[in-house]
């Protein structure tokens, strides 16, 4: 072994710790989930074809590096700048250098000198650099049960709140719907009790926990969950520390296709949320939750809730003749206004079953409708002084609530009006992902009066498939909006239809 392997040996080491700012906050960005970096990086790859040269090239800078170590300095230097259009340091939404980041920078770091140290005497240090993301890898799942344990804390201190305050909780789950649910329910509730929601989406058991341990004062009624799972098992923990007495799921749907595989999963994981409760709410518009609702009446009360599909249900939200909407409750209906930029009407019935469930009165319930609030980023419409509708639907990234978003869009462009939809398109759908960006880019364009525009990377050859005349490529969102600023007038409408994270390509 000579200096120069050592000194080789040591700056391939500090530029593949300077690589690591990139993944490092690619796994703060995904939550810390294991397989999510190299998930990225297959990502990455697939949109961005220029980075195979890349991958190729530090393949074959290892192999030289063998008899020349300074080889192993190049792949590093390469490794830095790859894959290309992945920023290493952003000064907006930088790397933010938690606790936990420091963990996971001290467990990456700690693994990379050891392999390093076993590299080093069989002159194969130039490895490094092809092993960078893979040992971040490692480092994240090492740091799953130090995590835990240090989580605890905070998971006992709210569950010992949730004893000592005694509210009511109500939790809430599905696909998708889950905070709009949420926030229509809590300002029911408050017609009647006095009720503390998790803040945002903040859905897992640290927000949740923290939510409990800053917020949930002495004389709190009610205290409404929103749980949120990339998998079976994680609800069931929920449900252990913040345990409902009514519980809900919104819908099933594909939002989460790429981690859970396949549907019956996703039932699985979302029905977590049912055993511990004594009254459950289900969307019985969805097959799966209609079997389960079925079966669920002999043990528990189920309410039964429905966008019109089953008018049987015990609480119905549907659209009446004269255009309005009204509100069936145990079959009576009453006429109910809501508000224009109202969700899918599926969330609202959900809500209202929820408040039945705590005795709401109808009276109450029927009050408080018209001023159920509308939740930021999804669906929200306004109108410009220029006469332009915007609808922004940027936290939307499901087929569902993009169609519904493109209908909205539709209808108050009118007869006259243009729409101009700017998505990047939808993520985390799996093997249906492809298949669902091309049916909404077909619907996007399915009118003269329709102009899609694609940015970014990741769906473009699915987002291509709508009519090419009509459809418009761009790298950024904001490029995208200043074009159709230009073009877009009186009576128009843009639509915001997701907006990726920008560790996406």
């Amino acid at each position: 072994m000579t200096a120069l392997d050592l000194v080789a040996a040591l700056a391939t080491l500090v530029l593949v710790i300077v690589a690591d700012l990139r993944w490092w906050r690619v796994a703060q960005r995904e939550h810390y989930g294991p397989g999510r970096v190299l998930a990225m990086t297959g990502i990455w790859l697939r949109a961005v074809p220029l980075g195979l040269l890349g991958l190729v090239a530090l393949v074959v800078c290892a192999l030289a590096g063998v008899p020349y170590p300074l080889m192993g300095v190049v792949a590093a230097v390469v490794l830095v700048a790859w894959p290309p259009g992945l920023v290493l340091w952003r000064s907006e939404k930088k790397l933010a250098f938690t606790a936990r980041v420091k963990r996971l920078v001290a467990l990456t770091v700690g693994l990379q000198v050891v392999v390093t140290a076993v590299l080093l005497p069989l002159g194969a240090v130039s490895f490094l650099p092809l092993l960078a993301v893979p040992l971040v890898e490692v480092a994240l799942l090492a740091a799953q049960p130090i995590e835990a344990r240090l989580n605890k804390r905070w998971q006992v201190s709210a569950a010992e709140k949730i004893k000592r305050v005694s509210p009511r909780v109500v939790a809430i789950t599905g696909s998708y719907g889950k905070t709009s649910t949420k926030n229509y329910v809590t300002h029911l509730l408050q017609g009647r009790w006095s009720t503390l929601a998790s803040p945002a989406s903040f859905n897992n058991v640290l927000g949740l926990s923290r939510a409990v341990n800053d917020r949930l004062e002495p004389g709190t009624d009610v205290f409404v969950a929103e749980m949120g799972t990339y998998g079976p098992g994680e609800i069931a923990s929920l449900c252990e520390i913040f345990r409902p007495e009514v519980s809900a799921i919104t819908t099933i749907g594909e939002a989460h296709l790429e981690r859970m595989k396949n549907r019956e999963t996703i039932v699985r994981a979302k029905s977590e949320i049912l055993p511990p409760a004594s009254t459950v709410v289900l969307n019985v518009d969805v097959p799966e939750l209609h079997e389960i609702a079925e079966r669920m009446r002999a043990e528990k009360r189920v309410i039964a809730v429905s966008a019109g599909e089953h008018p049987e249900a015990e609480v119905v939200v549907r659209r009446a003749e004269d255009g309005g909407w009204e509100l069936v409750l145990s079959g009576a209906a009453h006429p109910v206004r809501l508000p224009a930029d109202v969700g899918h009407p599926t969330n609202v019935a959900v809500a209202v079953g929820l408040a039945v469930a705590l005795d709401v009165p109808e009276k109450t319930l029927l009050e408080r409708l018209p001023g159920i609030p509308a939740t930021p980023h999804r669906a929200e419409a306004t109108t410009g002084a220029d006469g332009v509708a915007v609808i922004d639907d940027t936290f939307n990234s499901n087929p569902t609530g993009a169609a519904r978003a493109l209908a909205h869009a539709r209808e108050l462009a009118g007869e006259s009006g243009r729409v101009w939809t700017i998505t990047p398109g939808m993520m985390e759908l799996g093997h249906r992902q492809r298949e669902r960006n091309a049916a909404l880019a077909v619907d996007a364009t399915g009118d003269e009066r329709s102009t899609l525009c694609v940015v970014g990377r990741t769906n473009v050859p699915a987002l291509l498939a709508g009519e090419k005349e009509r459809t418009k490529r761009f790298a950024s969102r904001e490029a995208a909006t200043a074009w159709v600023r230009k073009q877009a007038r009186a009576g128009d409408v843009i639509l915001f239809e997701n907006d990726l994270p920008d560790h996406y390509p």
